[in-house]
């Protein structure tokens, strides 16, 4: 796994293509060219990939004619940096302001349950940093 965190180390190009990956688990260059919005060309994209291969984020293999590639960094990796970088855009780094925008009834709906949930997780949380 590559030392610097996904979201220091790539460009707003190369995140949406390991969000791509992430969420397809695998796929091939010229399918990740069809799910990129404003979709470069296609040896934009392979040259893209090969960058993420040399910083160590995907790999390939070569299958009938063409390579399909994969994530190697952990799914909870790129969680985190997504995490960090809609804190840092748009709750200027508070995970509290983003909690309380989760909770606004105006925004979503979150079951009795799903509160409860929430509610101990906080719980834990404050335990933990004692």
């Amino acid at each position: 796994m590559p030392q610097t965190s996904l979201e220091s180390s790539l460009s707003r190009r190369e995140r949406q293509i390991m969000d791509i990956l992430f969420a397809a688990g695998r796929a091939s260059g010229q399918e990740i060219q069809r799910r990129l919005p404003d979709a470069p060309s296609y040896s934009t994209v392979r040259t893209i990939l090969k960058v993420l291969e040399r910083k160590g984020f995907v790999k390939h293999t070569e299958e009938s004619l063409r390579y399909v590639y994969e994530p190697v960094v952990a799914r909870s990796a790129a969680q985190d940096s997504a995490l960090r970088r809609v804190l840092h855009t748009f709750f200027s780094g508070s995970a509290q302001q983003a909690v309380a925008a989760l909770l606004d009834p105006k925004a979503f709906r979150l079951s009795r349950e799903e509160l409860d949930e929430l509610s101990a997780l906080i719980e834990r949380a404050k335990k933990e940093s004692q």
